[in-house]
């Protein structure tokens, strides 16, 4: 049954009006709303807004790294300390190692980039940060659904967005309506704000519907597979932080690993590979775990268990490839938009500081009567904004590093610790991406197969146990939420030319080839698995796979992530 038919049948859906509706419950999205309330309050005015969040709770599908630059957290909510955000563990220390297959080298303090260098940052669980922003955002007004997903763009009779509507509950397998069947609300707004990080589902939308990267680079990303351990209290050097590069990367892929030491004797650490990679048999997974084999990194794990595990696709987050951010009715913030610094390894402090821009122009907006046009105010503020300095600062680094790991680390330390020695703060040049990651993805008879050890569970694990322990749930009668254009390009195009890299790019072991009864082949899809990084909707070569959204309160459910 169609959408179109359960609405001739069950509709027309319950409408809610708000002032402003947010997309999304992360750092960003909970930045604008926390933003518009304090606005509100300060001016005297009654701006209403809600935040969907598709996550069972604020925090549940929220994964990284991290360590967070608290400088935008400051400017949203600058007693964040004496209120009790848990910002608590301040940086102690950078390393940056460079690693061989057997060895490592610690490159001097002196000669670190200044993108390497986290003084005055944090190591912290973003899951527990926003949980802590959502908190605060209900304390002053902010109404929250959580376990909600917004699952379909609404438009005016003149093509502007007017809202979103959620999905509907109790739909089976099949697609029609059970015992349970709940049909989805709408949420009008005179601005909708969309902060569903990295590949948004409906961003996804607007952005083509609204040709909005016309002009610009191809967005670029890179997969983020991310462990929790609790260390032997005689290993844990709280405020410690490791970056690495090299081995087991080749020369042809780009990547690299962080392993960040938090308050009480938790460690955590993962591996960052960008999606551009040519080899169809290599697994970013199996990478990541075989790069915990290394002796620089074992050393942090003697004795420790691992209690987490998820994985995210991340923004690349060059300047040159963000979007047009605002169009009639809304905007894109955070890695909905592509915000991220790649080169500092952070993103939540830009989500923050996007969304308040975003925020002080929908509250103006709404303060003078307007509705459904164009933020114009928030790409402007943008522009003269630090955070437009910070990230054209940074502007080539995963560019130089599509040139190969030589040129890539040759030109950082050029434009990173030389010209700034030299009183260039922004490289006098700028590189430009032009092709997407899909289409690097070269046949599997030009690349040699990879034989990855079998994992010994104490160290390195497999993906199902690995997913275990990230919680991940979906209600089992449902559609699949990983869907195929044409189901047939899986077997006769990416198994027969690609040998079947979604088998092995997929972190959770969503994607599986196996055989029928008649020995041909057929892909089957264990949506229950998914932990929603979206690396399928972004590395499928023929872009066959799209991702759209489950019910609500599906997914991981990440604590302390």
């Amino acid at each position: 049954m169609t959408q179109e038919d359960i609405l001739a049948q069950f509709g027309p859906r319950e409408a809610m009006e708000y002032d402003v509706v947010v997309v999304g419950g992360g750092p960003g999205g909970l930045a604008t709303a926390i933003r518009i309330k304090q606005l509100a309050a300060e001016n005297g005015n009654d701006v209403s807004v809600v935040v969907l969040e598709k996550g069972s709770e604020p925090g549940a599908h929220i994964l990284s790294g991290a360590v967070m630059d608290p400088k935008a957290m400051t400017e949203l909510i600058p007693n964040w300390k004496e209120l009790g955000c848990p910002l608590n563990q301040e940086v102690t220390g950078d390393d940056l190692l460079t690693l061989t297959e057997t060895g490592a080298s610690r490159v001097p303090s002196w000669l670190m980039p200044r993108n390497f260098h986290n003084d005055g940052c944090y190591v912290v669980s973003l899951s527990n940060v926003v949980k802590w922003m959502a908190a605060h955002a209900e304390s002053i007004g902010v109404e929250i659904f959580p376990g909600f997903t917004a699952a379909e763009v609404l438009y005016d009779e003149q093509g502007a967005v007017k809202g979103v509507a959620t999905g509907n509950l109790g739909i089976s397998k099949e697609g029609e309506p059970t015992d349970n069947f709940q049909l989805g609300m709408e949420l009008h707004a005179k601005y909708t704000i969309f902060a569903e990080g990295a590949r948004g589902h409906l961003g996804k939308q607007v952005i083509a519907k609204y040709n909005l990267t016309e002009g610009r680079d191809p967005q670029s990303y890179a997969i983020g597979i991310k462990e929790l351990w609790e260390v032997d209290p005689s290993k844990a050097k709280p405020g410690l932080v490791v970056h690495t590069s090299g081995w087991p990367m080749q020369d042809d892929a780009f990547g690299g690993g962080f392993l960040y030491h938090l308050e009480d004797n938790k460690v955590t650490l993962g591996f960052v590979l960008g999606l551009d990679y040519k080899n169809p048999w290599l697994s970013p997974f199996e990478e990541m775990q075989r790069w915990k084999t290394h002796p620089a990194i074992a050393a942090h794990l003697e004795g420790a268990k691992r209690i987490g595990y998820g994985a995210r696709a991340i923004n690349n987050g060059t300047p040159q490839a963000l979007p047009k951010t605002v169009f009639p009715g809304g905007a894109l913030i955070g890695c909905d938009a592509g915000y991220l610094n790649a080169a500092r390894i952070k993103g939540s402090h830009a989500a923050i500081k996007s969304g308040m821009l975003a925020a002080d122009a929908a509250f103006e907006a709404v303060s003078a009567g307007r509705a459904n046009d164009e933020l114009s105010a928030y790409p402007a503020a943008f522009e003269k904004s630090w955070l437009s300095k910070e990230l054209n600062q940074y502007r080539n680094f995963k560019l130089w590093f599509k040139k190969g790991m030589l040129v890539g680390t040759l030109m950082t330390g050029i434009e990173q610790w030389l010209l700034p020695k030299l009183g260039i703060d922004t490289p006098p040049w700028t590189l430009h991406g032009n092709k997407p990651d899909h289409v690097s993805l070269e046949p599997a008879a030009q690349h040699a197969q990879i034989n990855y050890p079998k994992p010994d569970g104490k160290l390195t694990f497999d993906r199902l146990s690995s997913v275990f322990i990230s919680n991940t749930n979906h209600e089992e009668n449902q559609p699949a939420h990983l869907t195929l254009k044409d189901a047939s390009v899986p077997v006769n195009i990416n198994l027969a030319k690609f040998a079947g890299p979604e088998s092995r790019y997929c972190p959770a072991g969503v994607y599986e080839f196996v055989k029928n009864d008649d020995n041909t082949d057929r892909l089957q899809i264990n949506a229950q698995n998914c932990v929603h990084c979206k690396t399928c909707d972004i590395k499928d070569p023929t872009q066959n796979i799209v991702w759209v959204t489950p019910e609500g309160g599906g997914g991981p459910n990440y604590s302390g992530m």
